[in-house]
């Protein structure tokens, strides 16, 4: 098999492929591709226009089942792709990991824009290994022992979801650990007073989201990007005008890992710890 044509976009993340048609994928094309996914942690085919949705879950499946998300509105006859249109107000424009709500967030998604604005629309990823790499040894062996809770409310009230995961979680395919927090979805360190907690987590969400440590990607029409949800955040610039569309499928999750609590939840006096709730 012939190398394929990787291009690095930055130092911190992200590469392009081409000469690969995604609907033709073998089991040895797909292992160079998994094998670039985890050195690069989001890979873009520019060259994927025309891509049709069997094939675009066929390839999603590749990496494992499908998420039939319980709430974006779907293709017609394809139940696993999230159609993310910006005239239903699909602006992700808050640095985020998907799904980390949940017990077992996603492991990866499978996104094709299919309709661009001329201008802007741009969607930026950022390395959450880099980003704790690049904090203090003092403040990588604390947050090491600590965990976060992620809560997600749907704005009807209908719907309420929560997870407690390590502040650091650990990658189970490379062993690197990586900060797991995010401004959408984190709320709060209960092993932290409350005020502890919102200073550390601002320090930490300004460490994840620096622009050192981010890719940013101007869209092809039709092009697919492919990303690691464990070791990545991203953001949809919303700068444009005119309409946006993509189509995603979001590969199910694992259960993240790392070291755990080394300390108690913290516990206001005089108040039982069965009291303390977010």
């Amino acid at each position: 098999m012939n190398p394929l044509d990787v291009r690095p976009l930055t130092g911190a993340l992200g590469a392009e492929i081409r000469g690969v048609a995604l609907a033709d994928v073998d089991d040895a094309l797909f292992e160079q591709i998994h094998r670039l996914l985890l050195e690069h942690l989001v890979l873009f085919f520019p060259e994927a226009a025309g891509l049709s949705p069997e094939d675009h879950e066929a390839f999603g499946r590749r990496f494992g089942p499908l998420e039939v998300h319980r709430f974006l509105p779907k293709l017609p006859e394809h139940e696993e792709i999230v159609v993310l249109d910006s005239d239903q107000g699909a602006k992700a424009d808050v640095w985020h990991t998907d799904v980390t709500y949940a017990q077992s967030p996603p492991v990866a998604s499978i996104l094709q824009i299919v309709r661009c604005p001329d201008v802007g629309g741009d969607t930026m990823w950022s390395n959450q290994y880099l980003a704790y790499e690049a904090l203090s040894a003092p403040v990588r062996e604390l947050i090491d022992g600590l965990t976060a809770l992620h809560v997600f409310e749907h704005p009807n009230g209908s719907y309420r979801s929560e997870a407690e995961h390590p502040v650091v979680r650990v990658h189970p395919e490379t062993g690197r650990r990586s900060l797991y927090v995010n401004r959408m979805f984190t709320r709060r360190i209960p092993q932290l007073a409350p005020e502890e907690s919102t200073a550390l987590l601002n320090l930490l969400f300004t460490a994840s989201e620096s622009p050192q440590r981010v890719c940013r990607y101007r869209w092809p029409e039709g092009a697919v990007a492919v990303w690691d949800n464990r070791a990545t955040q991203h953001y949809a610039v919303n700068d444009y005008v005119g309409r946006r569309v993509g189509r995603r499928v979001t590969v199910l999750g694992d259960e993240p890992k790392g070291d755990g609590a080394r300390w108690p939840n913290h516990q206001p006096a005089g108040m039982s710890a069965t009291a303390v709730k977010d």
